[in-house]
């Protein structure tokens, strides 16, 4: 959407390293058309930018991505009230994507929150409000620290109102059914008219006064809604009662449709407010994990203790969790020992002990013991906090299946205005009267559910991802919960995927005359600025030596470390290094190889190349790979091997797992290549890593499944993150992503074929308005309820 009048915006720019990049930006910005002026400023990183028509922000965005830079863009959560049907949802994204600065926008009924992407410094909270407020609708920022109190608080509320409203709404409308139950046996009890219109007004314009508040915000907007519908439809009955009431003869009281105004009211407020106490539980999950950080946390400052609210909590602050307490933030364990519960963040159903040096998340409960514990991270970086975003970024987004609904929410409540005018003019023409004529189309009206089909796919999707989260699974977006029930082959790592990612050393074998505490010694050198699992098992085996400084250390990915130690240039990898050195693959090192272990060669890289000795490390499976493997192969799931390790060592492996394709010693960047070649034969792959070194691999992969304890890059990168480190949960993860994608067809067929088949009935006069209310109102809680069966989905089934 260009702008008629122009617009100055400030982008955060990011990637100028000098006054070339700033010059390119600049350009790259002023060949947009509709761009009248710009500056870019390289100190600031930020760029200036005046915008006329057709210029939008985002059209500036894609020319600086071609340019090679990035634009900074940030995620804001906003709470909006008075959406009733998909076609509400439809109006309030229109409006959010049309403010300057929004790259993207995705509003979810049931949980009635929009995600809206921006750029840094751009359509701020302010102007977000205002677009929501102008489509008919208020909306409010989500602020992460209060969120899941005060909205549970804020929505308990008006469930009371709408419990309240419901109640009475029934309350005056049952003496008008009432009287009309004799009928059913030719029997005639009707209630005075005027009684009955004392009954229905204030169900009408008092409780029912909702509908037309919403309804003429829609009309407003130029579009229509659920609201609009009540409201026509009702309107009508209650006009024509009234109409017929005022003009009959005196002494003759007319047939009056006051009960089905009224009844159809009560049945729309009682359904909302069923729908409303289904959609809270479909929020169960995430509300338990929101409940799990305290509120306070008890600190040690100079031996003493005190108690204080979290958010003063500073990172190195040491605080003491007693047995039966949560710990209150991420941490590390520096004194004590107990058994941790973190069966809520990572569906792990037993304790696990832990001791001095052990980290564990803020959340756990302390099951025994007393431990002392040194915060490492707070606030919005704590793991519960990551996890609680990703849920609701899951949430919030929408799976390519809703794409369909979308365009038939656009469409919806003019073609059933339509649709109620031609069924009322049909009737005319084929002689009816003109009450029963107007009660068919007031039943077209009525009957039409637009709510159903906006709840079908968020209600599933909030029920999927709380339920995956409940154990253990992260789905980063409803794509790849979508994505991951066509996999067909899944592709793993090993070290910390299949094993158990804590490698020993097993073998030391000096070579070239060599003495064995020496190799250990400038082995372990070597790897002093290696965070690989092989350095830091050289480290603990090496504990108590004295061990001499290293100088020029460079790593070398897929194939080891360099350094110069004493005056010599030494190596220490695999047979890839070897061969770069020159040296053959020592034959003792095969054979180590084919025990299933991992071997390093630590080369002196002199005239020539020697080599001074071999270190063998083994890394035992995961108590639960084996099981893994055999769960995948019995659902008809290939599985691959993918690992930088000997050739040797990875065939062992998968011939204790069972896996029999094995891709071995594999550069880091090449897991890339063989993802690709995988995908290439025409199958949907997953790949399985830690989501730190294969990072790339998990990107190129059609669904990325991160291992292990929910590190930023693996959330990040992966479209799945298991948080036990459990490969049985692969299979979990897959069988979950089919049974919540079932319950969306299950909703959207329901929802469909609900209006194809309704709305037709009505329309020949098969249904009254009150039983079309009842329908109406009940579809939804169906569509919900039908989400809730979810919820007794369990993992773990072979």
């Amino acid at each position: 959407m260009g702008h008629t009048v122009p617009l100055t915006v400030d982008l955060a720019i990011e990637g100028m390293t000098c006054a070339g990049c700033a010059g390119r930006v600049e350009k790259a910005i002023k060949a947009v058309a509709g761009v009248t002026d710009a500056s870019v400023n390289l100190a600031s990183e930020r760029a200036r930018i005046t915008l006329a028509a057709p210029a939008t922000a985002a059209a500036v965005e894609t020319a600086i991505a071609a340019a090679g830079y990035g634009v900074v863009r940030e995620t804001r959560r906003l709470a909006v009230e008075g959406m009733t049907c998909a076609s509400c949802v439809a109006r309030v994204e229109k409006a959010l994507k049309a403010v300057p600065g929004v790259l993207a926008a995705s509003v979810n009924l049931a949980s009635e929150s929009a995600e809206v992407t921006r750029l840094v410094g751009q359509a701020g909270d302010a102007l977000l409000a205002d677009a929501v407020a102008a489509a008919g609708y208020s909306a409010r920022p989500l602020e992460p620290a209060v969120r899941p109190q005060a909205e549970t608080a804020r929505r308990e509320a008006r469930a009371q109102r709408d419990l309240w409203a419901a109640l009475a709404a029934s309350l005056l409308a049952l003496p008008l059914i009432v009287a009309m139950v004799p009928a059913l046996w030719g029997q005639h009890l009707m209630l005075p008219g005027w009684l009955q219109f004392a009954l229905a007004t204030p169900v009408q314009f008092g409780l029912g006064w909702r509908f037309y508040r919403a309804g003429w915000k829609a009309l407003r907007a130029g579009t229509g809604n659920m609201d609009l519908l009540v409201a026509l439809g009702t309107s009508a009955g209650w006009g024509l009662s009234t109409w017929l009431l005022l003009s009959a003869p005196a002494g003759v009281t007319p047939h009056l449709y006051y009960e089905a105004s009224a009844v159809i009211v009560a049945f729309v407020l009682l359904g909302k407010w069923l729908e409303g106490r289904a959609k809270r539980q479909t929020t169960a999950a995430i509300a338990a994990l929101a409940a799990l950080q305290p509120a306070t946390a008890r600190v040690r400052r100079d031996g003493a203790e005190s108690e204080v609210p979290v958010e003063s909590v500073a990172v190195g602050a040491l605080t003491v969790v007693r047995a039966g307490e949560r710990v209150p933030l991420d941490g590390r364990v520096v004194e004590g020992r107990a058994a941790i519960d973190q069966s809520l963040l990572t569906g792990e159903s037993l304790p696990v002990e832990m001791t001095v040096g052990d980290s564990l998340p803020g959340g756990a409960i302390n099951r025994d013991g007393l431990i002392v514990v040194e915060v490492t991270a707070i606030g919005a970086e704590t793991l519960l906090q990551r996890i609680l975003r990703l849920i609701e970024s899951a949430q919030a987004s929408k799976p390519p299946v809703q794409a369909l609904v979308d365009r038939v929410a656009a469409v919806f409540v003019p073609v059933v205005l339509v649709l109620a005018v031609v069924t009322l003019g049909a009737w005319l023409l084929a002689g009816a009267a003109f009450e029963m004529a107007l009660l068919h189309a007031v039943a077209v009206l009525v009957i039409a559910c637009p709510c159903a089909l906006g709840l079908a796919t968020p209600t599933a999707l909030m029920v999927g991802t709380g339920v995956g989260a409940r154990n253990g699974i992260l789905f980063k977006d409803a794509v790849a919960l979508e994505e991951a029930r066509r996999v067909i082959l899944v592709a793993f790592d090993k070290t910390g995927t299949l094993t158990e990612g804590r490698p020993a050393v097993s073998d030391l074998l000096p070579l070239a005359g060599q003495d064995m505490n020496l190799l250990l010694r400038d082995a372990a050198a070597l790897q002093a600025g290696s965070a690989h699992p092989l350095a830091e098992a050289l480290r603990r085996r090496a504990e108590g030596l004295a061990l001499p400084t290293v100088t020029a250390f460079r790593d070398l990915p897929g194939r080891g470390v360099e350094a110069l130690l004493d005056g010599r240039r030494l190596r220490l990898g695999n047979a890839r290094l070897a061969e770069e050195a020159g040296l053959a693959w020592p034959v003792e090192a095969g054979r180590l190889a084919a025990d299933g272990k991992s071997v390093s060669l630590l080369i002196e890289l002199a005239e020539p190349a020697r080599a001074l000795g071999l270190v063998a490390f083994g890394d035992k499976a995961k108590a639960g790979a084996a099981e893994a493997v055999a769960r995948l192969k019995a659902a008809g799931i290939a599985t691959v091997l993918i690992s930088g390790d000997s050739r040797g060592a990875a065939e062992a492996l998968a011939s204790t797992l069972g896996i029999a394709q094995v891709e071995a010693e594999v550069l880091p960047a090449d897991k890339v290549a063989t993802v690709a070649r995988l995908k290439g034969e025409g199958r949907v792959v997953a790949m399985v890593g830690d989501g730190v070194n294969d990072a790339p691999a998990l990107a190129a992969a059609d669904i990325g499944i991160a291992m292990g304890g929910g590190s930023a890059v693996a959330m990040e990168t992966a479209g799945i993150t298991l948080m036990n480190g459990d490969p049985r949960r692969v299979l979990d993860a897959i069988r979950l992503s089919r049974a919540t994608y079932d319950k969306i067809r299950q909703n959207l067929a329901w929802a469909f074929l609900y209006n194809v088949i309704g709305i037709p009935l009505a329309a020949l006069g098969f249904l009254t308005p009150v039983l079309a209310g009842a329908a109406m109102a009940l579809s939804s809680v169906s569509v919900v309820g039908n989400a809730l069966l979810l919820r007794r989905w369990k993992g773990g089934r072979p």
